[in-house]
């Protein structure tokens, strides 16, 4: 299996490129701040998963990558937090895109608590 058949990663992928559409719009003087911020920690999900992916054959490792991915999962979340009470989107919008982030959530979490079945061994 490669990585990108990952159920995690491909949901992930998704919300990262909702979130690069979504900040296209964000005002100019965002751009090295929130725009950046936001863009990076949701692309770093993905990346992330695959880092820990490759190195499943190392239990700790795999683990602890994919403890990242979910923190860089929450870092998205908060900053679509901030994107939502600085007017940049709508309450909808935040709400579609927070649960989507909560399915990689669960999914990340499903990956630590069966390292097995992603050709890790139990920690």
């Amino acid at each position: 299996m490669r990585f990108q058949d990952l159920l995690a990663y491909k949901k992930g992928f998704e919300v990262a490129m909702e979130i690069f559409e979504l900040t296209k719009s964000f005002p100019k003087e965002e751009t090295y701040s929130l725009t950046d911020q936001v863009r990076r920690s949701s692309r770093s999900v993905t990346i992330t998963i695959a880092e820990a992916y490759r190195k499943r054959e190392y239990p700790k490792y795999f683990h602890s990558k994919l403890t990242d991915a979910d923190a860089e999962n929450s870092e998205t979340q908060g900053w679509l937090e901030y994107s939502l009470a600085c007017n940049y989107i709508t309450i909808e919008m935040y709400q579609h895109i927070v649960e989507k982030s909560k399915e990689v959530g669960r999914l990340i979490n499903y990956m630590i608590l069966n390292p097995e079945k992603f050709g890790s061994k139990n920690n």
